[in-house]
C-alpha cells in the first residue's frame, strides 16, 4: 500500500514539476500548439484537395452555403439585408449574361473596377461561374496605372461600377483601340461605346449555368489578379490561386470566429484583406458581413450597435481615426469582441482597449505577392506575429543583417548572408524552393514573438495603401522643370506609415512651379501616392554604384529649422504646394493641421 502511495506521490509531484517548468520556461506551448494543430486540420483539408480530383473552391463554399443557409443574411449594405440566396441568384444571372451575352468563355481574364458594394461579390462570383479568372482593380488608380493593368492580367474585358463612369475620362479611347470590352453595371450610359449591363440582367435567367465551366482538377489554377504597388515601378498583379483564396478564407476560423458572428468589413473591396480574409472568411463560416461603401470613423461605432457586429477589419490608421474621435457613450455600448488586420501601433493598440474595451486584436502579418504569413494568436500588444519550434518546422524564414545607410545586405567574406540574434532587427526572407525578400524589417525576441520594424527599399506605406517610390518617380518626372527627383517616405508624429516626399532638381533656366507640380499630381496619381512635402535640391545624393541615396533624405525628414534646402507643402485649399515654414510644422507635428 505504501508503495502504492509512494509512486502516486512520485507521480503526482513528477506533473506538479512539469507543469510548472512548463509554465515558466514555456508558458505558451499549449495555446501555441491548439493553435497550430487547428491551422495544421486546415492545412490537411486542402491537401487532401490537391490528391483526388474534387476541388472544392471558395465559389464552391459559397453555393454550398447558399444551398444550406439560403434565407441567412450574408451581405448588409448600407441597411439592406442581402441574403446567400439573393447573391447567389444575382451571380446567376450575371454569369447566364457574361456567358450568353457577352459571349465570354473560361479561360478569360476580366477586370472588375467597382466599389465597395453588393454588386463588386455579385459580378466576381458571375465570372468566376463562367470560369473566368478576375482582376481587381483599385478604383483609385489613374490613367496610366490603369492601363499599364491591363497588360499585365491580359484582360481584354472591363467591367466598371456604376459611380465610377469618370474614371474612362480620358483613357476609353485607348481602351477601345486595344479591343478591351468596356462594360458598366447601368441601365443607360452616355458612352456609346460603353455597354450596359443592368438592362440585360433584368432580363436574364436565374438558373445558374453549367457548373463544368467552373470547374478546375487544380488548386494551383489561377483565379484572381490582385495588384500591388510594386517595388520597381507600376502595380504589378499578384497571381491568386485557389489554394491562397482558401487559405486567406480560414483565417478568421483560425482566431476562433464562427457562423453566429457578425463581421464589419470597412476596407476596400479590391486588397486581399477584404475580399479573400473578409468576404471569403465571411462564406467559410457561414457568418453575415456588414460591408461599408467607405469606412467613416462618426459612424463605425453607431453601425457595429446596430448591426450587432462581433468582428471587425481593420488597418493600423484605421484604429487610430476611431482613437481620435469625441469620447461619447457608444465606446463600450457594443458586442466587438475580435479586430483582425494589420499595422496597429502600440500606443493606438493601449489606447484603443482602455477606450473601447476588450476587443482582441488579431494582427497578422503577410503580403498579397508573399509566401509567408504571421498570426499574433495570443493578443500579445504590438507584436505582428509569433514563431516558435512547430512553426518553423512548417514555415521557412530568417532574419538576417541590413545596411540602412546603404541599402543593401550584409554578407560575410563567403558572401553568404548573415542571421541576427535574438532581439535585433533584420530582414525577413522567406523560404520557398528559394529565399522571397520581402522588403520588411523585423524583430524576434527570446519568446518567440515578432515585431515590425521598418520598410526598406523603394516601397512605403501610407493611407493604407502600399506607393512605390519608382511609379510616383516616374509620373513626377513628366514635369517639364523637373530634371530629377527622388521620391521617398517620411515620419510623421502622430500618424501610421510614411508620407510621401519628393526631393527635386530643377532644369537650368526654369523655375520651380507650385501650381503645376499640383495639378500633375492631383490628375496622374491617386490621394495617398501624392507627395506631401517637397524639398528643392542643387545635387542629388547617389551610391557608389549610382542608385539615388534615401537614407539620409529620410532621416533629415521635413523640419525647416534643420534642413536648408526650400521646403514645400501640399495644400488643396490653394490647389498648390505653399513653403513649408515653422508655423506650418508645427501644425503639422502636433495634429493642428490635417494631412
Amino acid at each position: 500500500m505504501s508503495t502504492t502511495l509512494g509512486w502516486l506521490y512520485a507521480l503526482a509531484a513528477g506533473f506538479l514539476s512539469t507543469y510548472v517548468v512548463q509554465k515558466l520556461c514555456f508558458p505558451y506551448f499549449w495555446r501555441d500548439l491548439l493553435f497550430l494543430m487547428k491551422v495544421i486540420r486546415y492545412g490537411v483539408r486542402l491537401e487532401l484537395f490537391k490528391l483526388t480530383s474534387s476541388v472544392r473552391t471558395v465559389l464552391d463554399r459559397f453555393i454550398e452555403q447558399a444551398q444550406r443557409i439560403p434565407n441567412k443574411p450574408f451581405v448588409i449594405y448600407d441597411g439592406t439585408v442581402y441574403t446567400y440566396r439573393d447573391l447567389e441568384l444575382r451571380s446567376n444571372k450575371l454569369a447566364n449574361v457574361f456567358f450568353h451575352n457577352m459571349r465570354l468563355k473560361k479561360g478569360d481574364c476580366v477586370a472588375l473596377l467597382i466599389g465597395n458594394e453588393p454588386d463588386f461579390v455579385s459580378a466576381w462570383f458571375g465570372l468566376a461561374k463562367v470560369g473566368c479568372s478576375v482582376a481587381f482593380l483599385n478604383i483609385n488608380i489613374k490613367s496610366k496605372s490603369l492601363l499599364h493593368c491591363f497588360d499585365c492580367c491580359g484582360a481584354k474585358t472591363l467591367i466598371i461600377g456604376s459611380d465610377l463612369l469618370k474614371c474612362l475620362d480620358g483613357i476609353l479611347p485607348s481602351l477601345l483601340k486595344s479591343n478591351i470590352q468596356v462594360c458598366t453595371m447601368k441601365s443607360h450610359c452616355e458612352h456609346p461605346q460603353v455597354h450596359t449591363l443592368q438592362d440585360k440582367i433584368d432580363a436574364a435567367s436565374d438558373r445558374p449555368v453549367p457548373a463544368v465551366l467552373r470547374a478546375t482538377n487544380s488548386l494551383k489554377t489561377p483565379t484572381l489578379y490582385i495588384f500591388t504597388s510594386g517595388t520597381t515601378g507600376l502595380p504589378k498583379a499578384a497571381v491568386i490561386t485557389h489554394l491562397q483564396s482558401l487559405k486567406a478564407a480560414g483565417g478568421f476560423w483560425a482566431f476562433g470566429a464562427n457562423e453566429t458572428d457578425v463581421i464589419y468589413i470597412p476596407l476596400p473591396l479590391y486588397h486581399s484583406a477584404a475580399s479573400l480574409i473578409g468576404i471569403g472568411g465571411t462564406i467559410e463560416l457561414g457568418a453575415t458581413c456588414v460591408l461599408k461603401k467607405k469606412f467613416s470613423a462618426s459612424q463605425f461605432w453607431t453601425d457595429c450597435k446596430q448591426y450587432e457586429v462581433t468582428i471587425f477589419q481593420y488597418i493600423g490608421e484605421l484604429c487610430r481615426y476611431l482613437c481620435n474621435q469625441p469620447k461619447t457613450e457608444m465606446d463600450q455600448a457594443h458586442r466587438v469582441r475580435m479586430g483582425v488586420g494589420n499595422g496597429l501601433r502600440q500606443d493606438v493598440w493601449r489606447e484603443f482597449l482602455t477606450r473601447f474595451g476588450n476587443i482582441k486584436m488579431c494582427e497578422v502579418y503577410g503580403s498579397t505577392e508573399g509566401n509567408l504569413c504571421f498570426m499574433n494568436h495570443i493578443g500579445r500588444i504590438g507584436v505582428v506575429g509569433r514563431s516558435n519550434f512547430f512553426y518553423r518546422l512548417l514555415f521557412k524564414y530568417d532574419l538576417v543583417k541590413y545596411d540602412m545607410a546603404k541599402d543593401k545586405l550584409v554578407k560575410d567574406q563567403h558572401g553568404f548572408c548573415q542571421r541576427v540574434k535574438k532581439g535585433e532587427t533584420g530582414l525577413l526572407l522567406a523560404k520557398g524552393d528559394t529565399y522571397f525578400n520581402t522588403g520588411d524589417l523585423m524583430a524576434e525576441d527570446r519568446d518567440g514573438f515578432i515585431c515590425f520594424r521598418d520598410r526598406v527599399g523603394d516601397t512605403f506605406r501610407w493611407k493604407g495603401e502600399n506607393v512605390a517610390t519608382t511609379e510616383v518617380t516616374e509620373i513626377l518626372g513628366m514635369v517639364d522643370f523637373i530634371q530629377e527627383v527622388n521620391v521617398y517616405g517620411v515620419e510623421v508624429p502622430g500618424h501610421e506609415g510614411r508620407a510621401g516626399m519628393a526631393a527635386l532638381i530643377v532644369r537650368p533656366g526654369l523655375t520651380f512651379d507650385e501650381k503645376k507640380l499640383f495639378e500633375h499630381a492631383n490628375r496622374d496619381l491617386p490621394t495617398y501616392a501624392r507627395p506631401l512635402f517637397v524639398r528643392l535640391q542643387k545635387v542629388m545624393e547617389t551610391t557608389s554604384t549610382f542608385k539615388q541615396q534615401k537614407f539620409q533624405l529620410v532621416q533629415s525628414g521635413f523640419n525647416p529649422k534643420t534642413i536648408a534646402d526650400p521646403l514645400y507643402v501640399l495644400d488643396y485649399q490653394q490647389k498648390s504646394y505653399i513653403p513649408l515654414t515653422n508655423q506650418i510644422y508645427q501644425d503639422i507635428v502636433y495634429g493642428g493641421r490635417k494631412l
